[in-house]
């Protein structure tokens, strides 16, 4: 029996001896991975660029290479991602430069704007090792269309734009199969519906997406200028403009009311600078003799005009 226990005893002095081995190597291994190393980080890259008629995307990747300060962590987890799948970075279209064919680089310096999303947190790059980097972008199918603003504004009482709406950018490129491509003249914008509008509105609107097509935008920037207007009215006489020599043109009626939204406030009387004129050549083009009445240039700070009434009747006589 004595002999048995001795046995049990020397055991479980083992196990334990054992036991604390392993707790101090394991506590030395996390001290250690807790200081900081430097080191070379290799880490695979596809880019991502809005480059006029090619793919969005590289079909390749490059090496990106600096030399980092991490802790231990840190560099065994880069480490293991780096065997994964690369990282995407977007570039802007102004760094990625054109090289021949489908071959596009970018430059080293490039690089400083996406240092954290290549090497990962906590990584400090004290040098970057790789001078240029080189991607392949394939061709596809592609054309220009136009944006097309989808909606409507209401505005308050004696408020009106005083501009047309402007979209930034007004075109975009649509990329997918010459099928798909043939079927698209435009894109629209999401629809934006805003009422009792009485100040200047901007902002960005999403693109509406189409089935089996990639666009070069995802969104586009809106402005439009609006104004408090009054309105003026004044009669004027219809004068006539462009009558060859030797013969006339006579208007019924000879005189008509034009009605002028002015911005607020008005500072002069704009009508000291404007005149009422029907055109021969409209005259001469028309069938029934029937024509419009223009005003020339619009003063400064007149957003709009109609003349009353809205048509003349018009009789050539030699």
């Amino acid at each position: 029996m004595k002999r048995k226990s001795r046995l049990n005893l020397h055991g479980r002095e083992s196990l334990f001896l054992v036991t604390s081995l392993l707790l101090a190597v394991v506590i030395w291994f996390l001290s250690n991975l807790s200081r900081e190393y430097p080191g070379v980080l290799n880490v695979p890259v596809s880019a991502e660029c809005s480059l006029q008629g090619r793919s969005n995307v590289s079909s390749d990747m490059a090496i990106a290479s600096a030399r980092c300060r991490a802790n231990g962590y840190r560099l065994l987890r880069e480490d293991a991602r780096r065997t994964g799948k690369p990282v995407r970075i977007r570039f802007d279209r102004a760094d990625m430069r054109h090289a021949s064919g489908d071959r596009f680089y970018v430059l080293g310096n490039a690089l400083n704007n996406h240092l954290q999303a290549i090497f990962g947190d906590g990584v400090v790059v004290e040098e970057i090792i790789t001078d240029t980097l080189f991607f392949t972008f394939v061709a596809e199918d592609h054309k220009k269309v136009p944006v097309r603003f989808s909606g409507d504004f209401t505005y308050r009482s004696q408020y009106m734009a005083s501009g047309s709406l402007k979209l930034q950018p007004d075109s975009v490129t649509v990329y997918g199969e010459q099928a798909r491509l043939d079927l698209v003249d435009h894109v629209s914008t999401a629809s934006l519906l805003l009422d009792d509008v009485h100040e200047s509105q901007r902002g960005t609107l999403r693109l509406r997406r189409i089935k089996g097509i990639r666009m070069s935008e995802e969104e586009v920037t809106y402005e439009l200028p609006v104004s408090r207007y009054v309105e003026m009215r004044s009669d004027l006489p219809v004068a006539v403009q462009g009558v060859p020599a030797g013969r006339h043109l006579q208007v019924f009626p000879s005189k008509a009311t034009v009605v002028l939204r002015c911005t607020f406030p008005v500072a002069r009387n704009p009508f000291e600078s404007i005149g009422l004129a029907i055109d021969y050549k409209d005259f001469a083009s028309s069938l029934s003799g029937r024509c419009v009445a223009r005003v020339g240039q619009l003063p400064r700070g007149v957003i709009d005009y109609r003349v009353e009434p809205a048509v003349f009747d018009c009789i050539e006589t030699d």
